[in-house]
């Protein structure tokens, strides 16, 4: 599901990812190797605080800035085309499965528009708008998976992107792209997980059954609040703070510990909303499904310790994402380690669609 299709006359395209947030641009890109993937290059760059804010584009040319500089600077090899698909904010979409009658894809086209209307806070003519229908053994209901988002949001994202000198093959919500790259194919049939993507500025969770988001919500804690407690609990810069979550973490629950009494308390409310998620899910889905796992991902999954201390508290299995469980590299190791691959989710998702476009 894409907002933005480009049909393509090479059977080979080179297209890659680019995930775009309020404090950071991130691009990937895998290329084919005989019957082998292969990390063609990615990169992040840092945006300064204020350029974007909750999704909106305050200062377009310092992050045109941005994107041209991690662009230049992708390690392994260079990013070699400039077709991108690019992240769409979760914030500023609208993500939700409806039910209809059965009928043709041409005749559901009106009712899809009319139950989406009726379920989101703005007008269809205020958004961009797409969905697919799901698989569904019902002979008389179709369920249909919806995505909308401003068009406000998705022509300024775009003046962006062209203006950085790139092509846009597609726009992607995040939370699609991020169920690409962390769910397993092979196991995804019958599973239903959330994945909490703890980013910079607020934490996402997705509740995904198989590959579809069923429902996405998100509160503000985030990796940012984590080292800020820390910072000023040990009288460390933000710089400093990052290195101790990540190096110290929180192994050791208990007094002693003056990491894990400095952010105790932001813990414990994130315990209680991804609580109040699975409590949520469970009182709406008419198949009462039960979540199978919790998958951790985004900047803020990387503090040590973390995966552990949810697994107490929470009574699930919670690991740390595998951006790669979908890519064939054979024997090759990937070019970064795990925990920091989980910062590149949804720009491995966004690079896995380019890499089967038109597929």
């Amino acid at each position: 599901m894409s907002f933005l299709n480009k049909n393509i006359i090479n059977f080979e395209p080179k297209i890659f990812g680019l995930d775009l947030s309020d404090l950071s641009v991130k691009v990937f890109q895998i290329e084919k190797e005989g019957n082998r993937d292969r990390v063609r290059g990615f990169g992040a760059v840092d945006i300064p605080l204020g350029n974007i804010e909750d999704g909106r584009i305050i200062n377009k040319d310092q992050v045109v800035s941005a994107i041209n500089t991690v662009l230049k600077s992708a390690s392994a090899k260079k990013i070699n085309s400039n077709k991108v698909i690019c992240s769409l904010p979760e914030s500023k979409a609208f993500v939700r499965i409806i039910t209809i009658p059965k009928m043709s894809e041409e005749e559901a086209k009106e009712a899809i528009k009319w139950e989406m209307e009726a379920n989101m806070p703005m007008s269809l003519a205020e958004v961009y708008f797409d969905w697919q229908f799901l698989e569904d053994e019902s002979k008389d209901k179709q369920q249909v998976l919806t995505a909308a988002v401003s068009r406000e949001v998705i022509d300024s994202w775009m003046d962006v992107l062209t203006s950085a000198g790139l092509d846009v093959y597609g726009m992607e919500v995040e939370s699609i792209a991020s169920i690409r790259s962390l769910v397993d194919n092979n196991s995804a049939a019958g599973e239903t997980c959330l994945i909490v993507d703890l980013g910079a500025r607020r934490t996402s969770f997705i509740i995904a059954e198989g590959f579809v988001p069923y429902f996405t919500s998100s509160i503000p804690f985030s990796s940012e609040g984590i080292n800020d407690a820390i910072s000023k609990a040990l009288n460390l810069s933000s710089e400093d703070a990052e290195k101790v979550k990540v190096n110290n973490g929180i192994e050791n629950l208990n007094d002693s510990n003056p990491i894990f009494n400095s952010v105790s308390p932001l813990l414990e409310n994130l315990v209680v909303e991804i609580s109040k998620t699975i409590d949520f899910y469970g009182e709406m889905s008419k198949q009462s499904r039960e979540i199978n796992r919790i998958i951790l991902c985004g900047g803020g999954s990387n503090m040590k310790g973390l995966s552990e201390y949810l697994n107490q508290r929470i009574k699930k299995d919670v690991v740390l994402g595998n951006p790669w469980v979908n890519l064939n590299l054979g024997s090759g190791l990937p070019v970064i380690n795990k925990e920091i691959s989980v910062r590149y989710a949804t720009a491995i998702g966004l690079a896995l669609r380019g890499l089967n476009y038109g597929n």
